[in-house]
């Protein structure tokens, strides 16, 4: 890479989450031409910036190869595994250094309000104590079937 993103993580960031992401397959393309550090920051840079895939600058890797990978870890719940253990770190720092009272989960359910004639998905949000998200399920308010 040669310009430093904000959403880039440092390498102390990476050191920590990079064993999460699985090995190569046997007969696939070798990890050595593509930096996995670079393919996670082009997809952070995606999430951060709210661009499309094709619209990754010229300097990150090449967006079907860095889609290709964020698709592939979506399927694999690579995705859930680093969140989670992510989860479980930050837990543990904060119950280090801090007491907390009270319970707090959110559950936000938006189908169709006939007050203000609104519709739209369902969407869950699952929170623990410090505000952080465990799980988020969006569900079509009309039919009640999941949506991925």
């Amino acid at each position: 890479m040669t310009k430093n993103y904000p959403s880039n993580l440092t390498w102390k960031q990476w050191e920590l989450i990079a064993k999460l992401f699985p090995e190569v397959k046997a007969g696939g393309r070798p990890r050595i031409t593509t930096c996995m550090y670079a393919v996670v920051n082009a997809i952070l840079y995606v999430l951060c910036q709210g661009c499309t895939w094709r619209a990754l600058p010229g300097d990150l890797a090449a967006w079907s190869r860095v889609y290709g990978y964020f698709r592939r870890w979506r399927k694999d719940r690579t995705w859930l595994q680093v969140h989670d253990k992510l989860y479980q770190w930050v837990r543990v720092a904060a119950f280090d250094s801090q007491s907390v009272e009270t319970a707090t989960m959110i559950c936000t359910d938006v189908g169709f309000d006939p007050g203000k004639q609104i519709h739209g998905p369902k969407r869950f949000i699952t929170v623990d104590l410090l505000g952080l998200v465990l799980r988020v399920l969006v569900t079509s308010a009309r039919s009640g079937r999941f949506i991925r």
